[in-house]
């Protein structure tokens, strides 16, 4: 049944084409108020596309934030129901003058289609709604209900997501999620099994109540801030890159046997990887790249300022320096206790007559784990083994999406990611990306993952 889906859709890549570009075309920016209009086009779009594929139930959630887009098909009584998830906003655009093409344009050029939001997520996206058009118009119907949750804050953290969740319980109900986010990180056939948690946290570090001083007046008598600061971050690490926080790492958050054996299944080339981006090999000397980057956690400095820092020379001894501070967990690690840890840290390593502050805006997603036993990755399995003729291999992501902690938390369901990015299409950078043999290959792949998944849920009853 789902080869005729498969075969059907093969035919409308022109079509299914045209499409995204109306999508890419809603300049769906969550993050910036001035790109409303983007963000209305963009739900505008979804209802009149879902409606004119036969779904039913077409309506706006609202969650106190950025409105999110619902649909159902619930015309299996007795069958399973799968909650098909994606997301409609998009990164802003920024740096404009670093793009070669317009951002808001889908224009091809070989075998690319570029612009803003053409792999995350409106390319998967459209996969899976071209997926469930084509299915339900060659079947008739589906081997289950389906509810379809595409929504707007993602990028922006899903603020309002739990709200509604919490407010739309009823209409949320199923059994399992089929997200069309997420991406293959390069490898395939792979299943994606899982993503690392985050928390965030930013420092302020003081070392005179009163203001910047001038470097020729108190030069050599007084603390520099920007000094201190330096010292400090660099005791969260050791030479080899190892963390260096009591508490950061417990035993039960190491990689397990099995997670290291699918790791070394991905037969990674390390100077390749390396050399892609013209770094160099850094951290826990006892485990591989693959397993540093999808199974350890990271503690990351990601800025650091203070002081003058515009053109020419401005000789003060800043009394002020900042940091931002991203922390990737792994199962086992809980979000704020791991922050807290942290912050223990560093307040115990400052500087002697420093003041220091600490400020984190969210409360952390944890890390996510999808079970080898759980239907999703059972049908995946099958249908990635029949397609390619290989044995897919078991990747983790390295970054993190919250919303598969948070449906798993609120709603009490699992998610498999089932985008179809690639590292290659430069997500949320200048000039992203789609590879059109993505969509060639997820408009085989999704078909036959929903039949499939039905046939695995009347197996386990």
């Amino acid at each position: 049944m789902s080869q005729r889906v498969a075969d059907h859709l093969g035919g409308q890549l022109d079509a299914i084409i045209d499409r995204l570009g109306q999508y890419v075309a809603c300049a769906s920016v969550s993050a910036d108020p001035k790109f409303e209009p983007g963000m209305q086009a963009a739900r505008d779009f979804l209802i009149r596309r879902f409606t004119e594929i036969g779904l039913d139930n077409v309506q706006l959630l609202d969650g106190g934030g950025h409105k999110a887009v619902y649909a159902d098909w619930l015309h299996a009584p007795g069958k399973p129901t799968l909650l098909v998830y994606g997301h409609y906003d998009v990164q802003p655009p920024d740096p404009l003058k670093a793009w070669d093409t317009e951002p808001f344009v889908l224009t091809r050029k070989g075998d690319r289609l570029y612009g803003r939001g053409a792999s995350d997520n409106k390319g998967s996206s459209t996969i899976a709604i071209e997926s469930l058009a084509a299915y339900l118009a060659i079947e008739g119907g589906f081997p289950f209900n389906i509810r379809c949750l595409f929504e707007g804050e993602e990028e922006v953290g899903a603020v309002s997501l739990p709200a509604i969740f919490e407010r739309y319980a009823d209409l949320l109900k199923a059994d399992l999620v089929l997200s069309a986010d997420g991406g293959r990180n390069g490898f395939w056939p792979a299943i994606n099994v899982g993503c690392r948690g985050v928390n965030a946290l930013e420092v302020t570090l003081r070392t005179s109540s009163v203001r910047d001083l001038h470097s020729g007046r108190y030069g050599g008598t007084t603390r520099n801030a920007l000094h201190d600061m330096a010292r400090l971050l660099t005791t969260l690490h050791d030479e080899e890159g190892r963390v260096s926080v009591a508490g950061f790492l417990p035993e039960a958050a190491r990689p397990t046997p099995q997670q290291r054996q699918h790791a070394a299944e991905l037969n990674m080339d390390e100077p390749t990887f390396f050399a892609s981006f013209g770094g160099i090999a850094h951290g826990y000397p006892e485990y591989s790249a693959i397993e540093r980057l999808t199974l350890m956690p990271t503690l990351e400095i990601n800025g650091m300022w203070g002081g003058y820092t515009g053109p020419g020379s401005k000789t003060v001894i800043p009394n002020e320096a900042h940091a931002k501070i991203t922390i990737r967990l792994v199962a086992g690690q809980d979000p704020k206790e791991t922050a807290a840890a942290v912050i223990r840290h560093l307040e115990a390593n400052a500087p002697k007559g420093t003041s220091i502050s600490i400020q984190s805006d969210r409360g952390g997603a944890p890390a996510y784990s999808l079970s080898e036993e759980s239907p999703l990755v059972v049908a995946a399995d099958r249908i990635l083994r029949d397609i390619t003729g290989q044995t897919p291999v078991r990747v983790r992501s390295g970054g993190t999406s919250p919303i598969t902690s948070t449906i798993r938390e609120l709603l009490g369901i699992d998610t498999l990611m089932f985008g179809f990015s690639l590292p290659a299409d430069g997500v949320h950078a200048p000039n992203e990306s789609y590879a059109i043999n993505s969509i060639k290959e997820g408009v085989v792949c999704w078909p036959l993952m929903l039949t499939e998944l039905g046939r695995v849920c009347d197996e386990s009853k």
